[in-house]
C-alpha cells in the first residue's frame, strides 16, 4: 500500500480542520444541550403552588415533583444549580413543550390519550388517585356514597368535585372556593365536610406544618392518575428520562422522596409504577 507523504502545508490544513471540527462540536452541544446532557443549563417546568409536589418558597423550590425532576436532571448531566425552573400551569403545559419553553415538565401531569397526541411522556413515576380529604375526627364519611348531602369543596375551574357528584354522590352539595388553601380553611372550621382532588395533592397540602394532624385521607381511590414527565413530541429525552426514573426507584431515592414530602399526611402511596404501565 502506497503511503501519501504529509507535507508541512497539508499538516497545517489538517490541524485547522481539527480545530474547526472541535469548535463546531461545542456549538452543537450548546444549541441542543437538553438532548446531549451536560450543557450550561436545562429548563424544567413545575407547579409553583402545590405544597408537597411543586412549590416555590423563599428558600427555593420543593416537593415530590421537584425532587424527581432534580434527580432526572442530574442523571442527564446537570448539577442542581444548572436547572432553570419555570412555572407550568395546567392549561399551559402542552404549549410550553411545543414551543420549546422547557425541556421537560414534572407537574402533576397525568398521562391521557388526548395529551399524548400533542406531547410525549416518560414514566409514569407516580400512580395517584382521586380521593377526599376529611377532618381527622370525622367518622361519618367512610365511602364516596357517604358524601351524599355532605358539603363538598370544589376549587373554581376544577372538575373533580363535579365528577363525584355526577358519578358517586348525586346529592353532594358543591361549594366553590377559589383555592385549595381556602378549602382547607373551610374544612378546618366546619364550613365544608370534604375536599376532593388527587390524593397526592391532598397529602401535600395536609402535610403543611399548620395543618399537621388535623386532616386525613379517605382512601377511596376513585380514579387512576398516572403522573408522567412531559417532553416535546419526538424528543430523545424520553428514553433518557425513563432510564433515570428506573435508577431513582432502584437506589431508594424515590421512596425517600415520597417519605420526605408526604409522610406527615400518612399518605398510603402505591408502589412506584413500571415504566410504560399506565393504569386506566
Amino acid at each position: 500500500m502506497k503511503l501519501r507523504k504529509v507535507t508541512a502545508a497539508s499538516a497545517a490544513v489538517f490541524a485547522l480542520a481539527l480545530t474547526a471540527t472541535a469548535c463546531g462540536g461545542d456549538d452543537s452541544k450548546d444549541s441542543d444541550s437538553s438532548s446531549s446532557g451536560g450543557g450550561e443549563k436545562i429548563t424544567v417546568g413545575i407547579k409553583y403552588d402545590q405544597p408537597g409536589l411543586g412549590q416555590k418558597t423563599p428558600q427555593g423550590y420543593e416537593g415530590f415533583d421537584v425532587d424527581v425532576a432534580t434527580y432526572v436532571a442530574e442523571k442527564l448531566g446537570y448539577d442542581e444549580d444548572q436547572i432553570e425552573w419555570k412555572e407550568s400551569k395546567s392549561a399551559d403545559r402542552e404549549t410550553m413543550l411545543q414551543r420549546g419553553d422547557v425541556d421537560f415538565i414534572a407537574a402533576t401531569y397525568s398521562i391521557t390519550p388526548e395529551r399524548q397526541e400533542k406531547v410525549d411522556f416518560a414514566g409514569p413515576y407516580l400512580l395517584a388517585h382521586q380521593d377526599v380529604l376529611l377532618r381527622a375526627d370525622d367518622d361519618k364519611i367512610k365511602s364516596p356514597e357517604d358524601l351524599n348531602d355532605a358539603k363538598l369543596c370544589s376549587v373554581t375551574g376544577s372538575t373533580s368535585a363535579q365528577n363525584v357528584k355526577e358519578k358517586l354522590a348525586p346529592k353532594a352539595q358543591l361549594q366553590n372556593y377559589p383555592t385549595y388553601s381556602a378549602c382547607l380553611t373551610g374544612l378546618q372550621n366546619g364550613a365544608i365536610d370534604a375536599l376532593t382532588t388527587d390524593d397526592s395533592i391532598l397529602a401535600g397540602y395536609a402535610s403543611q406544618s399548620q395543618f399537621e394532624g388535623k386532616f386525613k385521607l379517605g382512601g377511596f381511590k376513585m380514579t387512576n392518575e398516572n403522573y408522567g414527565i412531559g417532553v416535546k413530541k419526538g424528543s430523545d429525552l424520553k428514553d433518557k428520562i425513563n432510564d433515570a426514573l428506573e435508577a431513582m426507584v432502584a437506589d431508594g431515592a424515590w421512596d425517600q422522596a415520597v417519605k420526605d414530602n408526604f409522610g406527615p399526611a400518612n399518605y398510603k402511596n402505591e408502589q412506584a409504577p413500571k415504566i410504560g404501565d399506565v393504569k386506566s
